[in-house]
């Protein structure tokens, strides 16, 4: 048998998706949900990114008990609480992956990365891919491409980009340097710790060629086994964190070793009840490139909280600006320049402005080096995500390029974005004219709370119906209607933490779904005759947003909760009928 080239076979979609970290995971099942014929592209054999099972970084966002990211996200991590309670990595790889692997609309390409592409005027007409596990080129033609990559491979369609650090003068930045350079943020390769007991000691003998380090070589870094992920062993930013990506990697290992040695074998004994679970072999990265879009998001409109019009995402992380010597340098390894929390990232922020046809989402957004210091985070490049696919969802619909969203489509993409659950600050949610019409009514609890547009607690404003299991809530019409679905949002508990762990204590306790989520249900509908239909009964709910289909025409709808997963009462933020 003789073989003279690889097979090659042609693909065609609607969106396509290159990158599937959070953000592009986020990116590819709004715009399936939405009715698109979407394919995500990732290089590596896992979902994820930087918060993958290879790289295990949390996943942060917003700061404050009241601005957790919601949407696809939420969605994703309650599904996690329920499937994977002892937070395990490779059940949480596998639950990111039957996420995209099992949404209808959604074709999903592992280890398969983006080489070349080829341009019609100035729009990408495909791209040309290589799968490693097939041995196969896979063309992939679409009306659109977000990248979602990270490293920005579709750059090389002559996309406008940025690289390095802006000036403080280009825009009035106070935390910029002096003067442009091309210093970056670095990369990271994390290690995970696992507590062990007392009356055990696991030795640790470090590699011939990892670095040793003494206490006073580290000064500013926590040397402590416990409580953090080491995301301060860092290196790259004075390098090219593209072009230098395998030596980094090499010199991380050496470092790696090295601080676990010192921390290990330390002469105070901090180490000995610990041992090195797992280092990673693919180091997390931060910045290199950013795409320039319509509008580039800095410092001041971080600061003056983003109050755009055209808002639909939203950040609230500190400007976490690590020094570009990393490791190297003797001082703070980052400062944590103080961010409002939330304030709003603008669509415009989101598109490319010469190529018009290209999206971005996640670290590589139209932003300047202090903006991207907030922004890179995964929970906010995930909203940032589910927004590129929706507006993407929406193009598609009116046959529009990105622009055209912005200029003719704003209104319809925050409408359901909010209707989506993703949370936009400042906005509230309008219900359904539908529901507009009807009166709604329940035994006990505030009813107005289900209406109001808000679908959390705010500060001192609760905004939840809160009432006990059995009280039933009713929507009823003046005369019967079409209704085509019940809209419920419920209390997913957004104070509690879900994110995986950074290190393994000999106490972990496993993360439980939210007590305060409804467990069960039951939806019915009134006939015109007066007899009531029951149309749906849950027993097991874990999840936030539920859309329950009705379709049939009646005069009134009631929702009776059944059960909780553990708190005393009912709570509901949102029930409208559409």
């Amino acid at each position: 048998m003789k073989q003279t080239e690889f097979k090659t076979e042609d693909l065609s979609f609607d969106f396509c998706v290159v990158g599937g970290g959070m953000s592009g995971i986020c990116t590819a099942i709004a715009a399936a949900r939405n009715g698109v014929k979407t394919v995500l592209v990732q290089d590596r054999p896992v979902l994820g990114g930087n918060a993958s099972s290879e790289i295990r970084m949390w996943v942060c966002g917003a700061h404050g008990a009241d601005n957790k990211e919601t949407g696809i996200l939420e969605d994703i991590l309650l599904e996690n609480v329920y499937r994977n309670p002892g937070l395990k990595y490779t059940i949480w790889d596998t639950v990111m992956y039957e996420k995209v692997r099992y949404q209808e609309n959604l074709t999903l390409l592992l280890n398969t990365s983006c080489n070349d592409l080829r341009m019609d005027g100035n729009r990408i007409e495909s791209i040309r891919c290589w799968q490693l596990t097939s041995q196969k080129w896979i063309n992939i033609s679409a009306k659109q491409f977000s990248d979602c990559s990270g490293d920005s491979i579709l750059r090389i369609s002559g996309a406008h980009f940025r690289w390095g650090r802006e000036a403080s003068s280009e825009f009035g930045e106070s935390h910029a340097p002096e003067a442009a350079d091309m210093k970056t943020m670095g990369n990271s390769l994390l290690l995970q710790l696992r507590k062990i007991d007392k009356e055990q000691h696991v030795p640790f003998i470090s590699p011939e060629w990892a670095h040793s380090y003494k206490e006073e070589d580290l000064p500013n870094r926590n040397l402590k086994p416990s409580g953090h992920n080491f995301w301060w062993l860092e290196i790259g930013g004075m390098q090219n964190t593209i072009d230098d990506a395998e030596e980094i990697r090499d010199e991380l290992y050496r470092v790696g070793y090295g601080v676990w040695d010192l921390i290990k074998n330390h002469p105070d004994g901090r180490g000995h009840e610990w041992e090195l679970e797992w280092i990673g072999s693919l180091p997390g990265k931060r910045e290199n490139v950013r795409y320039e879009g319509d509008h580039i998001l800095n410092q001041n409109d971080v600061e003056a909280e983003g109050k755009f019009d055209d808002i639909v995402a939203y950040g609230g992380w500190s400007m976490d600006d690590h020094h570009p010597e990393a490791i190297e340098y003797k001082g703070a390894p980052t400062i944590f320049h103080p961010a409002p929390s939330p304030y709003g990232i603008p669509y415009r922020s989101l598109y490319s402005r010469n190529i018009d046809n290209l999206y971005m989402a996640g670290r590589n957004i139209s932003a300047t080096h202090m903006a991207l210091s907030s922004t890179r985070v995964m929970a906010t490049c995930a909203v940032i995500g589910q927004a590129v696919g929706t507006a993407a969802a929406i193009a598609h619909k009116h046959q529009c390029n990105h622009r055209g969203v912005y200029e003719n489509h704003l209104a319809e993409l925050q409408t359901t974005l909010m209707d989506q659950d993703a949370y936009l600050p400042w906005r509230q949610r309008v219900p359904s004219a539908l529901m507009q019409a009807a009166k709604l009514s329940a035994d006990a609890g505030d009813v107005a709370e289900l209406i109001s547009g808000i679908d959390r607690s705010l500060g001192d404003d609760d905004n939840a119906w809160d009432a006990p299991c059995g009280t039933a809530i009713t929507v009823s019409l003046d005369e019967a209607a079409q209704v085509s679905e019940l809209r419920l949002t419920l209390d997913s508990n957004l104070r509690q933490q879900k994110r995986m762990p950074c290190t393994i204590g000999a106490d972990s306790k496993a993360c439980r779904v939210p007590k305060y989520l409804l467990k069960g249900f039951k939806v019915e509908t009134q006939k015109e005759s007066g007899d009531w239909e029951t149309i749906c009964e849950e027993s097991n709910n874990y999840q936030r947003l539920r859309q329950i289909p009705i379709n049939t025409s009646c005069k009134a709808v009631r929702f009776t909760p059944t059960e909780t997963w553990g708190h005393k009462s009912a709570r509901v933020f949102g029930l409208e009928i559409r």
